[in-house]
């Protein structure tokens, strides 16, 4: 009975040993504990501000500033998504006019109102603003966890980066991650929307029912 006992008293310590050298692995490799199938890496949007001071006058841009503009649009390389405002302390039609042309030769319009920028913005000058957003997925790839042990049922920590950071990296507009596209966009693409709006106008052709045919001979 006495060795009975031993051996028993072995085999406890021994599992008590081994599931504290797991607990010991687990955690110098990061143990996960989330337990849902939600990912703890989300994108996250940024959104940067360009600004571009021009000259204004009484028919709005003049010529050569309308070629600075040209060139700062050009090279910022315009694109979906991005939004155009414009900040004009005289708030004059023909400059906000002269911008808009432009932003429309690029299949942009300019959105109501603008953000607050650095710098006041004087009379005989107007501000454009391009608001531009970036999409990524801080902390990705996460390969922090070194153990395949997982005592918690959790998800590993590098779950859904894969598909997280692929959707950061080929949303056309990453404002939609935070708020979805509005019937009224303040960005638009003029000339993808006309086939789209013929397709939606058009009506079924099993609208009216089916027609009546006959296989008997008249």
């Amino acid at each position: 009975m006495t060795k009975t006992v031993t051996r028993a008293a072995h085999k406890h310590a021994g599992a008590a040993i081994a599931l504290s050298l797991g607990l010991a692995l687990a955690g110098c490799g990061g143990v996960a504990t989330n337990a849902s199938l939600n990912s703890v890496h989300q994108p996250v949007v940024e959104r940067t501000n360009y600004t571009l001071d021009v000259t204004t006058g009484p028919g709005g841009l003049s010529y050569p500033e309308q070629r600075r503009l040209t060139g700062w649009f050009d090279a910022m390389n315009l694109r979906y998504g991005d939004r155009i405002s414009v900040d004009d302390p005289l708030d004059s039609g023909a400059t906000r006019a002269a911008i808009e042309e432009m932003a429309g030769q690029r299949g942009l319009i300019v959105s109501e109102g603008a953000p607050v920028t650095a710098g006041n913005v004087t009379a005989g000058q107007a501000r454009i603003i391009i608001s531009r957003s970036k999409a990524t997925v801080p902390g990705c790839p996460d390969w922090s966890q070194k153990s395949d042990s997982n005592l918690r049922n959790a998800t590993s920590k590098n779950y859904g980066c894969a598909t997280n950071s692929n959707l950061a990296a080929m949303i056309a507009n990453p404002d939609h991650l935070l708020k979805g596209e509005s019937s009224e966009s303040e960005t638009t693409v003029m000339s993808s929307t006309k086939a789209i709006d013929a397709y939606r106008k058009t009506e079924p052709t099993g609208k009216a029912g089916l027609k009546q045919n006959t296989t008997k001979g008249s």
